[in-house]
């Protein structure tokens, strides 16, 4: 059985993968308590394998994102993730790089992975490799954790994108950081900016 917030059918709306039709499956729990996290973790209701990849193959987007919480604390994603490629669907992961490819050896089998590591867990950053990372710029030192970051994990992309505090996006420390560093972008959460989900 696997531990679900919500599924949904949208826009991806950040990293370079912005615009792209998905489905979102938010699995609920995770392993950090992120002072500024917006992201209901609480599971809703659960689904065995064979629902999960009906409700996901029940939506016209043939790109699936998974997500949370925290989806490498997920045990049975390895058959989750063999069944939607199967199916023909392009699968995306994001994660919050407290994983190793080891620990979650699955993540080879899928074609992105975003990793968005928190400053305040640094010392549980496990992933190596991703596609892009995505640090928010959640406080002062934001420049000296990207710098930090792009010293343990290897990746196409990096961005930085704005913290969002009850509403308030707080565009002006993500300038700031972006202002100091090389090779990052801004990636915001167009989702947010324009209404959607």
């Amino acid at each position: 059985m696997y531990d679900l917030v919500e599924i949904f059918e949208s826009l991806q709306g950040e990293g370079r993968n912005t615009g792209r039709p998905c489905v979102f499956v938010r699995f609920a729990g995770c392993n950090l308590d992120c002072p500024w996290c917006d992201t209901d973790k609480t599971r809703r209701f659960s689904l065995p394998l064979d629902e999960l990849v009906a409700e996901i193959l029940s939506h016209k987007a043939r790109s699936v994102v998974l997500t949370g919480g925290e989806p490498t604390l997920v045990a049975d994603m390895a058959p989750l993730v063999a069944a939607l490629k199967r199916n023909g669907l392009w699968i995306a992961v994001e994660t919050n790089g407290t994983a190793s490819r080891d620990d979650a050896p699955w993540l080879d089998f899928v074609d992105y992975v975003a990793c968005s590591p928190k400053a305040e867990y640094r010392d549980a950053i496990r992933l190596d490799s991703a596609d892009e990372v995505r640090v928010v710029a959640s406080g002062g030192d934001a420049a000296d954790f990207c710098r930090c970051v792009r010293g343990r994990i290897r990746a196409t992309d990096y961005y930085v994108s704005p913290c969002d505090r009850d509403g308030e996006i707080d565009f002006a420390t993500a300038k700031a950081t972006l202002a100091s560093l090389d090779g990052w972008s801004l990636s915001v959460q167009l989702h947010k900016l324009l209404g959607f989900r």
